[in-house]
Formats: structure tokens, C-alpha cells, sequence
């Protein structure tokens, strides 16, 4: 049977300060490839080459990536501030408008980290641009130094909902998480449903209810050895099992609480 297609959302920058480059880490290419059993496609995001009509047609499913630069704070009427860092405003412009058409269309998406902020932002909720800087939040930022397996130690527990589907999903009410974010969920899009958090309160696990596909999205980076992860491993083949029966014509499974 042909493997579905899942379109890796792809970062832009600049490799040595001038030459522009779209791009994808390793570690979501392996995640799909190995875990969910799909072709990764990486994506070049940006509306001067492609619309979100075009990717739909191509691809099964989408997997929502991280990224250094933010979802501008005009998408969800804030004003830009010095806190909010870089912006990609190519990818807004294709993420945005997919997420809303994935939904309605039950066609399967994962968002990860500015992915799951994607998510809500698509669904008009908002973010804070710096979520440590909020009473009793903690910080939720990757080391400044170290290797890279330092970077993504598992470093904070998250709390799922009872009997939600997280929950039902991982056969565990609580999970170790690692932790690369400067943002965060403030106010939830409509039809967010937040099913997990970290100790401190901080939104970590959302899906989109009333949404016809698999939309699961979490703040944290489950790309990071996928294959051998205990967490990772089920929401990467659960995220592929609903892109082949999309790929199929069969009805996609859809995860909702209990």
C-alpha cells in the first residue's frame, strides 16, 4: 500500500546571513517516516509559491512544526512588541488559513510547539509572548548552552485531563515532557480544548473539538526520538494511522474525550 503524504511545515532563514533557505529538521522527517509511517514532504511556506488549496490536494496530512520566529501578534489583534521576537509572516499566511481548512475538512494535522500556537491562533484565540514573565509561570525555555541532547532533556510533567484523550490516548494521566518555548496559550481559538498542562498551569496539550479529523497539537517537542519514546511514539502513529485512512477515503479517526 502507497504510504500517505505529509506535508512538513518548513522554516525560512537565512544560512550565513544571505542566502535565504526553506527548511526542516531531521527529527520530524525520521518521526514521520519511521513512527507514523508516512512520506515527509517538507514544505516551503510561503504564499509566492504555493496555496493552501494546492497543499491540500497533495497532501494526506500536516504535520504543524516548531520555529524560532512567532505567529505575529496581528493575527490575533495584539500590537507588536519587542518581547514577540521574529516573525515569519509567510508561514502565517499559509498556516493560518490551512489549520481553518484541516478542520473543516477533517483532514489530519499535529502541531508542535509554534505549531499548537498555530493552532489556537487559527481558531482566534491568543498568545502571550512571553509566558515567564506571568505570575507563578515558570520558564519554559530551552537551555541557552549545552548539547543537544541537553536542550531536549525531558524536564517538566504534564497533566492531562481525566479520561480525556490525551489520557486514553498515552494510557497515562501525567507524562515528562521536555520544554523549548517562549510563548504560550492565553486565551483558547474557538473550539480549543486544553487536555493538558504543566505544573505551573501552562497549556500543554490542546485538540480542536467538533473538528471531523485528528487535530492533536502539543507545546512540547515529540519529534525528539520519536522512535523510542514512551509519549512520542503513540501520538506520531496515532497522527499516521488517521492520514492513511484519509489517503483511503475511510472515515478518519477522530479522538474525543470520554
Amino acid at each position: 500500500m502507497k504510504r500517505p503524504v505529509i506535508g512538513i511545515i518548513g522554516n525560512s532563514y537565512e544560512m550565513e546571513d544571505r542566502y535565504p533557505i526553506h527548511a526542516g529538521g531531521t527529527m520530524n522527517s525520521c518521526a514521520v517516516a519511521k513512527v507514523s509511517d508516512c512520506i515527509p514532504l517538507i514544505i516551503p511556506c510561503d504564499p509566492d509559491y504555493m496555496s493552501v488549496e494546492e497543499l491540500l490536494d497533495t497532501c494526506d496530512g500536516f504535520l504543524l512544526t516548531g520555529g524560532r520566529p512567532n505567529v505575529h501578534p496581528e493575527e490575533y489583534g495584539h500590537a507588536e512588541t519587542e518581547a514577540h521576537g521574529a516573525f515569519d509572516r509567510a508561514r502565517d499566511a499559509i498556516t493560518l488559513p490551512l489549520v481553518r481548512a484541516c478542520v473543516e475538512r477533517g483532514q489530519p494535522f499535529f502541531g508542535i510547539c509554534r505549531g499548537f500556537q498555530e493552532v489556537n491562533v487559527a481558531m482566534g484565540g491568543t498568545l502571550h509572548p512571553e509566558i515567564r514573565e506571568l505570575e507563578g509561570r515558570d520558564n519554559h525555555r530551552m537551555p541557552p548552552d549545552g548539547t543537544l541532547e541537553e536542550c531536549f532533556e525531558l524536564r517538566h510533567d504534564v497533566h492531562f485531563t481525566e479520561n480525556g484523550v490525551f489520557h486514553r490516548l498515552l494510557g497515562a494521566q501525567k507524562v515528562l515532557t521536555n520544554t523549548l518555548h517562549g510563548q504560550g496559550i492565553i486565551d483558547t481559538g474557538q473550539g480549543v480544548v486544553i487536555d493538558g498542562r504543566a505544573d505551573d498551569g501552562t497549556p500543554e496539550a490542546i485538540y480542536v473539538e467538533g473538528a471531523k479529523g485528528f487535530t492533536l497539537s502539543v507545546q512540547w517537542h515529540p519529534e525528539w526520538n520519536a522512535e523510542n519514546d514512551l509519549v512520542s511514539r503513540p501520538l506520531f502513529r496515532t497522527f499516521g494511522d488517521a492520514a492513511r485512512a484519509w489517503a483511503s477515503g475511510a472515515d478518519t479517526p477522530v479522538l474525543r474525550s470520554a
